[in-house]
Parts: C-alpha cells; structure tokens; sequence
C-alpha cells in the first residue's frame, strides 16, 4: 500500500505540474473565456470547432448579461448574436483541453485521499495531507468556475495560483512520507545557517510567484485593451505599474538567497546535495526568462515556462525544506513499523 500510495502522490504531483501548464498556456494565449460556461463549453460536453454547430437555446445568455453589467457594459446590447460572435475554435479547444487536465489531478487526489486511510504507516498525517489536497483540488475546481463566470475577475485569478502553491507543498509531503525512509540532512556547523537561508528563499520564491501572478493579471489586461499593440512593447506599459517594478526588483532575492544556500552547502560535509543545485539552476534560468521578458519581448512560450519553472521550484524548495526538518524520531519510528 505505501509504493501505491507513493506512486499515486507522484502522479498527482506530476497532473499538477500539467495542469499549471496548461493554465499559463491558456492566459498566455488570452484563451481564459474559450468556454463562457461552465461546467460545459458553448453547451456542449464536447465544445464545437465553428459557431454554426453552436445551439444558442442551449446557452444561457440572461449569465451572460450579468456578467457583461458587472464590467460595465450594457446588458442590453447582449444577444444570441453577439455572443456567437465571440467565438473563437482555438481560444475554445485551448481552454477545454486545460479543462480536461484537470481529471487526472482530481483522480489521483481522491484515490490519495481512499487509500490513506490504509497506509501501513503514518496513517493519520496521510489522511490529513490527503484530505487537505482532495478539498484543495475542489474548492480550486469552484474557483475555476468562478474565474469563468467573474469573467476573469484579477483578485480570484490570483487566489487560484496560490492554491495552486499550497497544493504543491501538501503533494510534494505526501509523496515523501510515503517513500523511502530518509534521515535528516546533516551539514555539520553549516547547518544553521543552511536552514535560515532556505526558509528565506522559499518565502521570497512564494511572494515572487504570488506577485508575478498579479503582473499576468495586468499582462492579461494588456492583451484585451493593447489591440494590435506589438509585444515587444508591451514591457513599456507594464513598467508603469507599481506591481512589475517590485517583482522585477524582487527576482534578485532569489538569486542572492539561492546562491548563499548552495555557498554554505559546498562548504559543509555535503556538497554533493542535488537540490540546492537545482534549485540555483532553476533560479538562473527563470531570471533568464524574465531578462527576455522585460528587454525582449512577452513571448507566450516564455510566459507558460516561466510560470512552469515557478512551480516545479516550489515542489523541489519544499522537497529540500523537508529534508532539513528534524524529523530524526519520526523516521525511527517508521522505520521500526
């Protein structure tokens, strides 16, 4: 049950990491309102490849004008055609295949959630760990419907990545409890300071995530009002916005952070660890990412792997926190079950 249990954690972490993906893929492609309905697209179980195949009776257009009033536009002036005019295959198919990335995810965080109840060992922190991720996964399911129905409403838009955040971490523990039996890193007189400069970075890696989730709000804002406003410009406007300088100026604590943690392990007994390495890795290739940003141009592909990479960091961040933690008796115990 334990190799089940571990194998499961993994692929839900792994649908996860998908999902997120495919979540960035739909803003970076403005694809968010594919589907204007939900938990359907144009009607449909399965959405439509061009507006005649769409039955506008199935379409709830009375949502619609709530919507279009709550952002300031004339209920009025919205019918069935205005509507089917609005429809877009690519930005459609974009968003339902996001959708459908999300089963996997929610499979494997219920299968998590039953099979804990029959681990063999640290039963009752696996049912906590699961039953936080199955109610995270639904509660963040809601939330996606209310994104569509907000019509992309800026503060949900960010709740729904930092529950994303918290999904990594809960995934990430799972799956570590329920491997192999690990003793507590030890780097000798190093440590101490190892601990403290991780802690920092993993605050500064979530703050930077939650702030550069809020700087997509203002590019996908960008994208809607912008018009045939080249890319390559875009940094220009962005540049203006209190929340783009801080989170600009604020990629160089990672880089500073990341860095003394991989100086201090060097220095300890350890310096083979993997993790701060990967971790400094990922920080220069993200900062990479955001010089082509901010002096290039916003590049869809480089938004989707920018958000990716901030992901995969957290899992590996918190993956290295856990090995820190005195864990010691706990493992004892484990392993003598």
């Amino acid at each position: 049950m334990q190799v089940f249990l571990h194998r499961v954690s993994q692929v839900a972490l792994a649908s996860l990491f998908l999902l997120i993906f495919a979540g960035a893929t739909v803003r970076a492609t403005g694809s968010g309102l594919g589907c204007p309905d939900w938990p359907t697209c144009w009607g449909c179980l399965v959405p439509p490849w061009k507006a005649s195949q769409i039955d506008v009776n199935r379409l709830d257009l009375e949502r619609f004008r709530r919507n279009a009033e709550r952002h300031g536009i004339d209920p009025a002036s919205i019918t069935s055609e205005t509507v089917l005019a609005r429809f877009n295959p690519v930005h459609t198919w974009v968003e339902f295949v996001n959708r459908l990335t999300s089963l996997p995810l929610g499979l494997s965080t219920l299968a998590l959630f039953v099979g804990s109840f029959f681990a063999k060992r640290r039963r009752i922190l696996l049912i906590l760990l699961a039953t936080a991720s199955l109610a995270d996964v639904i509660f963040n399911a809601w939330l996606g419907a209310e994104v569509v129905h907000s019509g992309l409403k800026p503060g949900v838009i960010t709740t729904h990545m930092s529950l994303a955040f918290v999904l990594i971490c809960l995934l990430t523990t799972a799956m570590r409890i329920t491997g192999a039996v690990q003793p507590r890193a030890a780097f000798g007189p190093q440590a101490g300071r190892i601990a403290v400069v991780s802690v920092l970075f993993f605050v500064c890696l979530v703050g930077e995530g939650i702030l550069g989730s809020q700087v997509r709000e203002n590019t996908d804002l960008l994208a809607k009002t912008a018009g045939d406003l080249p890319r390559a410009v875009w940094t220009e406007h962005l540049e203006a916005t209190t929340i783009y300088l801080v989170h600009r100026s604020a990629s160089w604590s990672l880089l500073v952070t990341s860095t003394l943690l991989l100086f201090w392990v060097q220095c300890s007994h350890r310096p083979g660890a993997i993790r701060p390495r990967l971790i400094f890795g990922g920080v220069l290739a993200m900062m990479a990412m955001g010089v082509i940003l901010a002096h290039v141009a916003v590049f869809r592909v480089i938004q989707v792997a920018h958000v990716g990479m901030t992901a995969v960091l957290l899992s590996v961040t918190w993956g290295w926190l856990l090995e820190l933690l005195p864990v010691d008796r706990v493992a004892k115990e484990a392993a003598a079950t």
